[in-house]
């Protein structure tokens, strides 16, 4: 259900702060991208430390759950975990396609364990932080493509990955706050 833009304008989140959630990818150092993944996801565990019955409740057709949400941020650490390492071991690699609607329906995210997601989220958000707190200098400005043409280096990969957990950690903290 998370709406990315036209995938031709992606660069959007690279050029400019969020009208929604207020990130500025723009303004962020490289060196800063470990750390607001690790400090996104403590803050998702404080998510998820939340009553199943909150979790698990949508507010709008249009939105995904609280705990939809946290897995799907789970599976974006895990992906650009292994994409980063696509991006460090090989020469202009091209990444697999994902669905991520497709895999919220298949995966069953409302489903899931908050507990087990949340061992989970913070695993994988250590293996991505500790990928990119292992980039060298030269190392940033290795070359990526999306499936769809888009083209990232380390540095702008890193700085488009953070606002998507950022944004909708801004998401489900404003719907729990409704909710309540």
């Amino acid at each position: 259900m998370p709406i990315e833009p036209d995938s031709k304008n992606w660069t959007w989140v690279l050029q400019r702060s969020c009208p929604e959630c207020g990130f500025d990818a723009s303004t962020l150092p490289k060196d800063r991208v470990a750390p607001l993944i690790r400090q996104n996801a403590a803050e998702w565990l404080v998510v998820l430390a939340e009553p199943v019955g909150l979790l698990r409740r949508r507010t709008s057709d249009q939105r995904w759950t609280p705990l939809e949400y946290a897995c799907h941020v789970r599976d974006v650490f895990t992906l650009y975990g292994a994409r980063l390492q696509m991006m460090l071991t090989l020469d202009n690699p091209t990444f697999p396609n994902w669905d991520q609607d497709q895999t919220a329906v298949e995966e069953r995210y409302n489903g899931q364990d908050p507990d087990k997601v949340a061992s989970e989220l913070a695993s994988a958000a250590t293996n991505l932080a500790t990928g990119f707190d292992a980039v060298s200098d030269l190392q940033w400005e290795r070359q990526g493509l999306r499936s769809d043409g888009a083209s990232f280096t380390v540095d702008s990969f890193g700085r488009y990955m953070i606002h998507d957990p950022i944004h909708h950690l801004d998401d489900v903290t404003g719907d729990l706050r409704r909710m309540r």
